[in-house]
């Protein structure tokens, strides 16, 4: 079955007309979910942060994927539901009347305590083009492990305000490299549609994408890749897309043609603030405390789990520290954040009985980011949608899966850009440094060249068919290649190794794992989806056995 024809099939029910969008763009495959005036009713809000000495009967980690469908099941089986959130609600416009800021000009709401822009592109036509802005918790983490730069979503709905919105469902042959554990007759046939109805996932109309110029980039993409014999695919995704058309005819804001992705999204996307977060609020038993940030779950002495928790401002320091009690602990605070907080907490005695896998299996879901310079009777558009729509499927063959990215310049490029996800082998380990109270990942550079080779099993075909040849002005001075960094970091806290096969952490009644740590370190394609899903399998286990 073909990448497309399994992901069509398995969202279908949901709306067959939209596309591939993912975690890349003219910066990298981060994509905040913007909203404001034209969907302010769908925003979620805090309904006040969460007061020291409360005692609840459940509290969650996070507000990202697998955090959402918690509290939102957790919600409709009648539970109360505390989250605590480290990054802001997004709800109040800026300055300039919008939530978040454009691609193209960075600003204070742009990065999660930086004084620097960190941008994925580096430079451009030979400039660098990263600058200073205010310190503040704006809307995207640039978290240097070491060896890697991982890019992060910090705000209420987590990843998704900082991904391209790429919703793939993998192919059904590669599931069982994913998740070896879990049944995948369950999965595609209970929780991947559902997951897909959630998130609100659709294609892009095929007719319509023929004739948009602002897909003009996706379509020499698709006719490079077919004139060097690889299939080229629409994949689903979560943006609005009548709202997309609505802007290529000038009757709407524009948002994805304003090339709003890597800092947010103002108007079409469907973050989890416009889907599962939303279905959460409208329970009333739903609580966020944003600029809440958990440093420490130790068990209770009359039951439960003793949560520590620091309010911080908007230029990260803590104006107080709070502990709770919680009946139940659910981590969903990301691959990065659960597996940090698990490995700390395992390391300085206050969880001393997790097991031995805690930290074990992180990877980078293969990916890695290059340019390709075309000739001139190529032009790739001055006007590119910031949501991607296709790849280039070459997984089984070379190992990798290509997404066909926008670089929205405002100018002609006579660029191609691409996002690789690869069948990288390489796993990292999260572990305590006692000597800097911190917590380390041991990712080193050299680990990415698997995925360049991978890549390259694509892209040096299309070169030599095309006499074409790759961008070297993108990642810095002379550099193809993108192996820098990170959008989709997954693992550390695996299923059914560091936890049970449904995400209860080894050696703690109450505690539970629900997010991208565990999934060992690969999805073949983007993961929130796989996440998405994985959560909702979960749930409803957990629900229906331990509450």
């Amino acid at each position: 079955m073909s990448d497309t024809t399994q992901q069509n099939k398995d969202s279908r029910g949901v709306s067959r007309r939209r596309f591939i969008a993912g975690t890349s763009s003219i910066l990298g495959a981060m994509t905040l979910a913007g909203h404001t005036a034209a969907a302010a009713e769908q925003v979620v809000t805090a309904a006040g942060p969460i007061a020291s000495g409360a005692h609840v009967p459940v509290l969650v980690i996070g507000t990202g994927y697998g955090g959402s469908v918690a509290a939102l099941r957790l919600a409709q089986a009648g539970v109360d539901v505390q989250m605590i959130e480290m990054g802001m609600a997004w709800d109040t416009p800026g300055s300039d009347g919008k939530i978040f800021a454009n691609t193209t000009s960075p600003d204070y709401r742009s990065y999660w305590l930086r004084t620097r822009t960190k941008q994925p592109l580096s430079n451009f036509l030979g400039f660098p083009i990263d600058k200073d802005v205010p310190l503040y918790t704006g809307i995207l983490d640039a978290e240097d492990m070491g060896g890697i730069l991982v890019y992060q979503g910090r705000g209420v709905g987590g990843g998704s305000l900082v991904n391209g919105g790429m919703a793939v469902t993998p192919k059904r042959e590669n599931f069982g490299a994913i998740l070896p554990s879990v049944d995948a007759d369950e999965m595609y046939g209970t929780y991947y549609p559902r997951a897909n109805a959630g998130l609100g996932v659709g294609t892009v109309d095929p007719t319509w994408f023929e004739s948009a110029d602002c897909y003009q980039y996706a379509r020499v993409g698709r006719k490079q890749a077919q004139r060097s014999g690889f299939p080229f695919v629409f994949v689903p995704d979560v943006y609005d897309w009548d709202y997309m058309e609505q802007e290529a005819a000038g009757t709407v804001p524009k948002s994805a043609l304003a090339g709003e992705i890597l800092y947010g999204n103002n108007y079409g996307k469907k973050s989890l603030q416009k889907t599962y977060l939303a279905q959460a609020a409208a329970t009333g038993k739903v609580t966020i405390s944003p600029l809440h940030k958990v440093t420490s779950v130790s068990p209770a002495a009359a039951g439960g789990y003793t949560v520590v928790i620091d309010q911080l401002n908007t230029t990260g320091g803590t104006t107080a520290t709070k502990t709770v009690t919680a009946d139940r602990v659910f981590f969903a605070a990301g691959s990065v954040g659960t597996s940090k907080l698990l490995v700390k907490l395992k390391a300085t005695g206050a969880l001393p009985s997790l097991n031995s896998e805690i930290g074990q299996g992180w990877g980078d879901n293969g990916n890695v980011m290059c340019g390709r310079a075309n000739h001139l009777w190529d032009p790739t558009g001055a006007l590119q949608a910031s949501i991607p729509c296709g790849g280039i499927d070459n997984w089984t063959a070379g190992g990798a899966f290509a997404e066909v990215a926008p670089l929205p310049t405002g100018i002609e490029t006579y660029a191609s850009f691409y996002l690789s996800i690869t069948k990288n082998p390489n796993r990292a380990q999260f572990s305590w440094n006692a000597a800097t109270n911190s917590v380390d990942l041991n990712w080193q550079t050299a680990w990415k060249q698997p995925a360049i080779d991978m890549a390259k099993s694509i892209f040096d075909k299309i070169n030599a068919k095309e006499g074409t040849i790759y961008r070297t002005d993108l990642f810095g001075t002379y550099k193809i290649w993108g192996d820098h960094l990170t959008y989709h970091p997954l693992g550390g806290a695996v299923l059914n190794k560091a936890t049970d096969n449904y995400g209860r952490l080894q050696g703690y009644s109450g505690l539970y794992v629900i997010d991208g740590s565990l999934i060992p370190g690969n999805t073949s394609v983007n993961p929130f989806v796989t996440i998405t899903a994985l959560a909702e399998r979960n749930i409803e286990t957990i629900i229906a056995t331990d509450l």
